[in-house]
């Protein structure tokens, strides 16, 4: 869950020209190194791990290019760009969520999922230290996870997109009977919702870093989950940006073949026609049906905590439409 602001005004994405690009943190290319700690700290264009041949050509003067041969020129890009791909790998906290979960995975597409960068403070550090061994995983679509094993043979949902992590906090604590796989890229997130789980004595409550796609194509058994919700995702308002959104028919085809029988997917937005969106793709979706009565939109389910956010909107009168179909 995206805990922004409601009717938020995302940051203008890239020209849909150019090509998309893993946010720092998620998933780029290449290995993900763990000798080294990139930490907010750290000055954007320095390293952690040493100066190297290449650091040194990229660090050369830029208005001597007139006295460098082609060849020349060529290495010092190559250079800067490997030094500002290695900066993205660095993992933020040894022994925490990876910079570059799934590796070789990377793939060159639209993502619907959009970077923030911003600091940890010191309690969210000492919950990634502490807590992400036990609770905490990488998405790097190496291996199929075992949900039985992992949440102790409870039911299982996923949530895609937490925020900060305290409605999740919240339902985990009302409901230990249900574990939560909470998927995000955000660290301080991370941090903060295995912070808020460990001060409420939950143990239900499984974090996994990376892109969700990957996840849900490569890592999840047939049939394993017993819901999935995804509130208050980016609504990409921009109509050139539509295709970025979330819920897709392409997004539902990936989707079914991991959720059980009768598997609740709920859907919570407060952008209105994203809502409208939601509610066609599901409607038209043969694997979905709709639980509402009227074929409309339902009231909010009581598990699904009132966010401050969320509140904070209806007081100025924004309208919050949730979707809860089952997956036939």
């Amino acid at each position: 869950m995206s805990e922004q602001p409601l009717n938020p005004a995302p940051t203008e994405a890239p020209d849909d020209d150019a090509p998309d690009t893993a946010p720092a943190g998620t998933v780029p290319t290449g290995p993900t190194p763990t000798d080294s700690t990139l930490t907010d700290s750290t000055p954007v264009g320095s390293t952690a791990t040493g100066s190297t041949a290449a650091d040194a050509l990229a660090d050369a003067p830029t208005d001597v290019t007139a006295d460098v041969t082609a060849d020349e020129a060529a290495a010092l890009r190559a250079a800067s760009f490997e030094r500002a791909r290695r900066l993205r790998q660095e993992p933020r906290f040894p022994g925490g969520p990876a910079a570059d979960p799934a590796g070789s995975h990377h793939e060159r597409r639209i993502r619907s999922f959009q970077p923030r960068r911003s600091r940890v403070t010191t309690g969210q550090q000492d919950a990634l230290e502490r807590l992400w061994p036990k609770w905490g995983l990488d998405i790097d679509g190496q291996r199929v996870l075992d949900l039985g094993e992992m949440f102790g043979g409870l039911p299982v949902v996923l949530e895609i997109g937490f925020g900060m992590g305290e409605a999740t906090a919240q339902m985990a604590a009302d409901d230990p009977g249900t574990g939560i796989l909470a998927v995000d890229v955000h660290t301080p997130g991370q941090g903060n919702l295995l912070g808020l789980a460990d001060k409420a004595g939950s143990t239900n409550v499984r974090v996994a870093n990376g892109d969700a796609v990957i996840l849900l194509r490569e890592m999840l058994a047939p049939e394993s989950l017993d819901g999935l919700r995804v509130y208050f995702p980016d609504p990409w308002p921009k109509a050139r940006h539509h295709k970025r959104r979330l819920i897709q028919p392409e997004f539902l085809d990936l989707v079914t073949p991991v959720l059980k029988p009768g598997a609740i997917v709920h859907c919570a937005t407060d952008w209105e026609p994203y809502a409208e969106q939601m509610l066609e793709v599901l409607t038209a979706h043969p694997r979905f049906a709709n639980t509402a009565a009227d074929g409309g939109y339902a009231p909010r389910p009581a598990f699904r905590p009132l966010t401050r956010f969320e509140g904070q909107g209806l007081d100025k009168g924004h309208v919050v439409h949730d979707l809860l179909f089952a997956r036939v």
